[in-house]
């Protein structure tokens, strides 16, 4: 090694051997690390203002963050970034996406947000993932499912643990969806969890609500629940590909038959079933279609805003509901007599009521 790249340590005596050297620059380098390991800077509620609606994808991602802590200094920040930003939501079409385990969800979501994108849209996917009910944890696999569409310059990809809560989407998806709206993104694509109570929760947050379904009609017909069918836009028989392409027909127009008899979800809007590839993005184009005529139809009769004004009123009750029921659970009161009192009415020496009125006495008491 030259002179000119190594020296002998600081320690070492003159005219001695010494078995080893180091490279000149080699500190800078260390330093440079130690610097990296420094704790980050937080950043202000204009910085996070400015680079939302400057379409800074990092600092978007870090907002979102924010949103999702539950740390008392994280929501309050939060909530001023998200007051900044109010006059620049509002402005997407909100399009929920349920379906059966299997029934290609992500890959549907991925066919359509590139289609969108190419069409010069910007595209948001929310894509709520479930979380353990024992660990709390999630897999958060979405974004490694839609590659394709993750590494789209007009996409952005944020899977988010549902926390336990039904579909996980009350608050923190919700609020997660302005922010989106603020940085720009047009089309917002909300994935439900698929369990249940979750699609009612992502209904009451989208303009359009879309089921993914596949062939075999009458086997998944015999399962679905009435209630689900009546919460949708749209039905879309995806998979209809191959030597599945004429059951997926044949499953439309059942579909259709069923519906038919149906309440509609939206007011002055007829749910219909449609078929699509999402392989082969068959079928995709259309589906836009039927969603840009359901935002015509409905912002033209004032169904549209009608909707999200009644959304945002039932988000005021579910914020003061989920209040109301941490406080009283976090209560010191609450949290020292609950234990026997329920061991009380587990072993049936009290009334579920009487047990649920002595509590609630002893809360309002302090």
């Amino acid at each position: 090694m030259s002179e000119e790249r190594t020296s002998r340590p600081e320690w070492a005596d003159d005219g001695k051997m010494f078995a080893t050297s180091y490279v000149k620059g080699n500190d800078r380098a260390h330093l440079a690390k130690e610097n990296r390991s420094v704790k980050r800077k937080e950043r202000s509620v204009e910085e996070y203002v400015a680079g939302v609606l400057n379409h800074d994808r990092t600092i978007l991602a870090q907002a979102i963050t924010l949103i999702e802590s539950n740390a008392a200094k994280h929501t309050e920040k939060a909530q001023r970034i998200l007051h900044e930003l109010l006059p620049y939501v509002g402005r997407s079409i909100r399009i929920g996406i349920t379906g059966v385990p299997g029934a290609g969800k992500s890959t549907f979501i991925e066919a359509f947000g590139q289609f969108l994108c190419e069409k010069g849209h910007r595209v948001a996917v929310l894509a709520v993932d479930p979380s353990s009910s024992i660990t709390g944890g999630s897999i958060l696999g979405d974004k490694t499912r839609m590659e394709h569409l993750a590494r789209h310059p007009r996409a952005f990809i944020r899977p988010s643990p549902s926390g336990g809560t039904l579909g996980g989407v009350h608050r923190k998806t919700r609020e997660t969806m302005l922010l989106c709206e603020a940085a720009g993104y047009d089309v917002i694509l909300v994935e439900t969890v698929g369990v249940g109570q979750s699609e009612v929760a992502v209904r009451g947050m989208v303009d359009f609500f879309l089921l993914l379904a596949l062939t075999g009609a009458g086997d998944e017909l015999q399962g679905m629940k009435k209630g689900m069918m009546e919460l949708v836009d749209a039905i879309v028989i995806n998979k209809a590909d191959g030597d599945n392409k004429k059951k997926a027909e044949v499953a439309k127009e059942e579909y259709n038959q069923i519906l038919h008899y149906l309440r509609h979800a939206t007011k002055g809007w007829e749910t219909k079933a449609y078929t699509c590839s999402s392989l082969y993005g068959e079928g995709i184009e259309q589906i836009w279609e039927v969603i840009e005529q359901f935002v015509q139809t409905t912002k033209q009769s004032g169904v549209f805003e009608e909707r999200r004004r009644e959304q945002m009123k039932d988000w005021l009750h579910a914020m003061i509901k989920d209040y109301l029921h941490n406080r009283f659970f976090h209560h010191p009161v609450v949290q020292q007599q609950l234990p026997a009192i329920e061991q009380e009415v587990m072993a049936g020496k009290q009334p579920v009521t009487m047990a649920a009125e002595q509590l609630i006495r002893l809360y309002e008491q302090m």
